[in-house]
């Protein structure tokens, strides 16, 4: 049975939002100086993420990481963790609560508790222009899990290897030696990287839609600490269809990672831990 409606039904809705947490006291990124440390910057490796699957890369603190997109529309799910500590981090629920459900320009990556300091700034994003379209959907989200083989199980009862939970589980088991039940706990969610998502109006329902980019397309970080990251080229391909498919297109990506010159970076200041005591209250 519906539940009545109160007289004062409109009245309830009509009030005004206000904003969790407002930001204006983050100090905001000084993008100009890490844009000319990253003029000058030499490269220092290169990963080819295949179709499907998975790889890990390495970032020094203060050093630059740059995600592209090569031969055809291709979406990827990223993981970061503190590079010396795997129990710190990315922390997307709380990325998106400081900066809403997709990242730009002057955007960060936060890691979880209880360090939660900046983990990577994004830079550059050839897709800012695309901002949020008549669907409510914009580019790189940090709202989706990542496609697992639970879900699939759960939806269709098959076994599907190649979603990005197993892909990130696989290559830092292979980065790092560990057994894949050890690796798979350290795996989280992700930046939805080139991927387009929203929310629908009528049902509030998690969707997606082809993403707009195009080969040379790509997202670039500051790595605000050491860092390791997993990006998974996604087999939805561009996301337009399917989530988890054999049959969508896929495509490769590409990591770059790139130094600084010596004492590019002298003004900056690498993020502390959270300067929160851990009281909890008992102190």
């Amino acid at each position: 049975m519906p539940p009545e409606i109160p007289a004062d039904a409109d009245a309830r809705r009509a009030i005004r939002p206000v904003i969790c947490y407002p930001t204006h006291a983050l100090p905001d990124p000084d993008l100009a100086l890490y844009r000319r440390a990253r003029d000058g910057a030499r490269k220092l490796d290169e990963v080819i993420v295949p179709p499907r699957d998975a790889a890990c890369f390495r970032v020094p603190q203060g050093g630059f990481f740059r995600i592209t997109g090569t031969d055809g529309p291709q979406v990827g799910d990223l993981n970061l963790w503190n590079a010396g500590d795997l129990s710190e981090r990315f922390y997307s629920g709380k990325s998106r609560a400081l900066h809403g459900t997709h990242l730009t320009v002057g955007e960060r990556m936060w890691s979880c508790f209880p360090w939660m300091r900046p983990m990577a700034t994004i830079i550059e994003d050839t897709l800012g222009w695309y901002g949020i379209d008549e669907f409510g959907g914009s580019v790189h989200d940090v709202i989706g899990t990542r496609c697992d083989p639970y879900t699939n199980a759960l939806l269709s009862g098959g076994q599907y290897h190649h979603c990005c939970h197993s892909n990130l589980t696989r290559a830092l088991a292979d980065e790092t030696g560990m057994p894949l039940a050890e690796a798979e706990k350290h795996v989280h969610d992700v930046l939805n990287v080139f991927m387009c998502t929203g929310f629908t109006r009528d049902t509030g329902q998690y969707f997606m839609k082809a993403s707009p980019v195009r080969p040379g397309d790509y997202l670039e970080f500051l790595a605000e600490i050491p860092l390791l990251g997993a990006l998974s080229a996604c087999p939805g391909g561009d996301c337009s269809t399917e989530h988890s498919s054999d049959s969508a297109a896929c495509y490769p990506l590409v990591v770059e990672v790139f130094a600084p010159a010596e004492g590019a970076l002298d003004a900056w200041q690498p993020p502390s831990p959270n300067p929160y005591d851990r009281s909890h209250g008992r102190g």
